[in-house]
């Protein structure tokens, strides 16, 4: 039988993870994408580009900055992004708050058809003053689910930082 003290700490810790769902600014989908680099190399046969030195990503709200870029098309779309620096890191505005989710990892894979970010290798991903830290970060843009640590696959313990909630001022 499982003792009510494990169980009510359990549920106090769901319960504080509630804040850190992440809803990114839906229409940033809809922006074009404008891309800035020193170089790039365009593979129409394997529909590959790469960009490297200095690149910058503008799409809507959504920023991106990196080292080196890949991008990934078949039958005329967008499928895949990857990106690599030290660090490479992206920031964008959320839905319902208006405030800005923030990351960066060593790598960063974009998958445009599944909205989902995976961030590798010293990753790190804030909401406010509130951020996981794993080597490997799962995040879907449009569903704001984040996984972190084995439960992304990853190998190392998940560290999360969550900032108390500010009282409003009388």
């Amino acid at each position: 039988m499982f003792s009510t003290k494990p169980r009510l700490r359990l549920l106090l810790l769901l319960w504080l993870l509630c804040p850190l769902s992440l809803s990114a600014l839906t229409s940033d989908r809809d922006q074009p994408m404008h891309l800035e680099a020193d170089s790039v190399s365009i593979d129409d046969a394997s529909g590959v580009s790469l960009y490297e030195g200095n690149v910058v990503i503008t799409q809507g709200s959504l920023q991106l900055w990196a080292d080196r870029l890949w991008i990934h098309r078949k039958d005329g779309k967008t499928r895949k992004i990857v990106s690599e620096g030290n660090p490479t890191r992206f920031r964008q505005l959320m839905d319902d708050s208006g405030e800005e989710v923030r990351g960066h990892a060593l790598r960063a894979e974009f998958y445009l058809d599944r909205d989902e970010l995976l961030l590798f290798d010293h990753a790190v991903l804030e909401q406010g003053q509130d951020q996981f830290r794993s080597d490997r970060i799962l995040y879907n843009r449009a569903s704001a689910l984040v996984k972190a640590g084995t439960s992304a696959a990853g190998k190392e313990r998940v560290q999360v930082i969550i900032e108390p909630q500010k009282k409003a001022a009388p």
